[in-house]
């Protein structure tokens, strides 16, 4: 028997699935994959920082003869060690977000979104602590808070593309 559609004043059949309804913020997330992601994001910069620093600044600075804790936190403030440490920062935030994507094996993107937004928490966190001397230009510090959350939402996206491509999970 043909159920009374009020919206419309139209009967529809019973064998008609219910309206989409739009879903939460937070729904559908699990909270371990995204801890991962942080983890993983946390651990490879401060790792891949460390090797960017011991292979190429010491090597460099070394050449020019200005090897000192001085000399590389002058060089790590330049632009180009700005740039750099950018750089290393957004490929590790998207590794974290992939690694959370392809734990999560479900909404993987919105899992790397919000390993960029824990990320985020804990770099503010990080520095509200530390209260290092050294202040950051304000275009590192805002182009940092713009990058990170789409970085991970970047590394969803390649995890749920990765998956699609090897599994033919959907």
């Amino acid at each position: 028997m043909p159920i009374p559609d009020r919206n419309i004043g139209v009967h529809r059949s019973e064998n008609v699935p219910p309206r989409l309804e739009p879903t939460g913020v937070l729904s559908g997330l699990k909270i371990g994959p995204i801890v991962a992601g942080v983890v993983v994001d946390y651990v490879a910069t401060y790792a891949a920082m460390f090797v960017w620093i011991t292979l190429f600044v010491s090597r460099k600075l070394s050449e020019q003869g200005e090897l000192s804790d001085e000399a590389i936190q002058k060089f790590l403030i330049s632009t180009e060690g700005l740039l750099t440490a950018f750089a290393i920062g957004t490929l590790c935030t998207m590794l974290g977000g992939y690694v959370a994507g392809r734990r999560a094996k479900t909404l993987e993107i919105k899992h790397g979104a919000f390993v960029g937004v824990g990320s985020l928490i804990l770099s503010a966190l990080e520095q509200g602590i530390s209260g290092s001397g050294v202040a950051l230009p304000q275009w590192y510090v805002v182009a940092s808070a713009l990058a990170i959350v789409p970085a991970g939402a970047i590394g969803g996206y390649i995890a749920e593309y990765w998956s699609q491509m090897s599994f033919g999970r959907r």
